[in-house]
């Protein structure tokens, strides 16, 4: 019994002393790649630009603040979620392209972050080991008015481009998001959408020039990358082909007066009809007007015992509201719109009240990166091209009450949308879609037993979609990171696995993205869960 015990005891010592020598070797390797990676900073790039404050190691005692400070998802910070060995935050092009170069030298994987809201934390999450390239520190917006352009850092947000402009002057804006702390690199490089998208398009579709650090460490500007290339990084996503540094963007014409308005109905208030009549008005309408559509289930206002689904359209009309009025009288009477439902307010405005804040708020609010905040969600997306009928919306309200939570917000296209080619940008999604769905859970609540549950109602929502939303493929908006529809096996190259998601994020624009992946990245340093693959090589 007493040499058992004694057997015992020397096996967990021996245990303990292994696992304490596993754990010191990867240490003593963690600290190995830290000293390779900085010795071969320092040598890449002006010693005076002491390089070693910008890069963070584990050991580092704000890793962890610099890490979850664009971190926009709760569900993908968990003491689990896989953390990057070393984060670098650039202050100059040439940090970029030094960091580039010692990456691939220690052979390490690269994810590229400029505001975090990669809803699937596809630029600081992976699981072979990795560095973040974090951008925030690229930031610089020069906005040119007379000649109505604008230099823009991807580390910038929209609410520091938003407010630049307005700094210059109160008749231009820009058409992109509504959420002021989305970092523009991953905006505009993956479409960038708003409500200006039916009068000017997507923020691709207003992007001159761009700068780009590519595999190599090389900065190239559109003459340099060539037009292919160039054509990749307005609407393929940055992140496949290098780092985004910087796009030029044209500044666009918005009046002194735009109009917003918020107008709600509920089941109880004949919402289906609302909503049927939406899908035949909001894609066709104007192109001045954006109404978007919100649906989300909630208790019944006149029985708190009753479940029933909140339908509302938040819209933007670049002009007055007396002419909106009076075309939505005519187009969308069951509105029943009001002049005292309306706000008439400058662009600027228009841009706070979207980003939730009240009218006459400062615009400086629009400078506040709201760092360290997260909440717990999911998203999904769809299309729609041929409307919805009244019966099968309320088979959809059914399913959606019984689900509780997961809500859908109703995006129009049309307009300009329908104008530019499908080919014209890696953006497919233009002529004949009516509209965009966004599926889009929050939750409070940390934990998986909360986690599975939202997940769960948003997936079966999806699934309860099918018959309504376009096929061969299903089609996805890339922005709205979805692993769900596909995803590349980590440290993989696999053209196959590149297809299933890529053909739906990009429809037929995918080939000759793959086709210039291959061209510019062909040992696919570039790479993440649903990046661009190589062409498969030919026997």
């Amino acid at each position: 019994m007493a040499k058992a015990a004694n057997l015992l005891a020397f096996l967990l010592v021996l245990v303990f002393n292994l696992s304490c020598f596993s754990s010191f070797a990867w240490a003593a390797r963690d600290d190995s790649v830290y000293e390779s990676f900085l010795q071969c900073l320092e040598s890449n790039t002006n010693p005076q630009d002491q390089i070693s404050d910008l890069v963070y190691s584990q050991n580092n005692i704000s890793y962890a603040s610099v890490l979850r400070a664009y971190i926009r998802n709760a569900r993908l910070n968990t003491s689990t979620t896989p953390k990057p060995l070393i984060i670098i935050t650039p202050k100059q092009i040439s940090h970029v392209q030094a960091a580039v170069i010692c990456t691939k030298k220690v052979g390490y994987q690269l994810k590229i972050r400029s505001g975090g809201h990669d809803f699937e934390g596809i630029s600081y999450i992976s699981d072979v080991p990795f560095f973040v390239l974090d951008m925030f520190n690229l930031r610089s917006i020069e906005v040119d008015v007379k000649n109505e352009t604008a230099w823009v850092q991807s580390g910038a947000t929209l609410g520091e481009v938003y407010y630049r402009i307005w700094e210059k002057s109160k008749v231009h804006g820009f058409p992109a998001g509504v959420c002021p702390t989305v970092g523009v690199g991953g905006h505009v490089s993956g479409g960038g959408y708003g409500n200006m998208l039916r009068k000017y398009g997507l923020a691709v579709d207003n992007v001159f020039d761009a700068q780009i650090v590519d595999a190599n460490g090389r900065l190239l500007d559109r003459k340099a990358m060539g037009e292919d290339l160039f054509w990749a990084i307005r609407g393929g996503g940055g992140g496949s082909f290098g780092v985004i540094i910087s796009y030029k963007i044209r500044l666009v014409s918005v009046p002194e007066t735009v109009t917003v308005f918020r107008v709600e109905r509920t089941l109880e208030e004949n919402a289906t009809d609302f909503v049927f009549k939406w899908q035949l008005v909001a894609p066709k309408t104007d192109n001045e007007l954006f109404m978007r559509m919100l649906l989300q289930p909630s208790t019944s206002k006149t029985n708190k015992s009753q479940k029933t689904i909140r339908a509302s359209i938040v819209a933007l009309y670049l002009g007055k509201a007396g002419t909106l009025v009076s075309l939505l009288g005519k187009e969308f009477p069951e509105m029943g719109l009001k002049k005292e439902n309306c706000n008439e307010t400058s662009w600027i405005q228009s841009v706070i009240w979207w980003a939730n804040y009240d009218i006459g708020t400062s615009p400086e609010v629009l400078l506040d990166r709201k760092l360290d905040s997260a909440s717990f969600l999911k998203r999904k997306s769809d299309y729609v091209q041929t409307p919805i009928s009244k019966d099968k919306l309320n088979w959809i309200w059914q399913r959606m009450i019984e689900l509780g939570k997961t809500g859908l917000v109703f995006n129009p296209y049309g307009g300009r949308m329908s104008e530019i080619p499908a080919t014209d940008a890696p953006f497919p999604h233009r002529a004949g879609n009516l509209f965009k769905i966004q599926y889009s859970v929050s939750w409070k609540e940390a934990g998986s037993t909360a986690e599975n549950e939202y997940l769960t109602q948003t997936r079966k929502l999806y699934s309860y979609m099918t018959p309504f939303v376009s096929k061969n493929p299903r089609r996805a908006f890339f922005p709205y990171r979805d692993l769900d529809i596909g995803v590349m096996k980590a440290g993989k190259n696999s053209y196959e696995e590149g297809n299933v998601y890529g053909k739906k994020y990009f429809n037929g624009n995918f080939d000759r993205l793959a086709k210039v992946k291959t061209a510019v990245d062909p040992e696919n340093f570039f790479r993440n869960e649903q990046s661009i693959p190589t062409l498969p090589c030919k026997a």
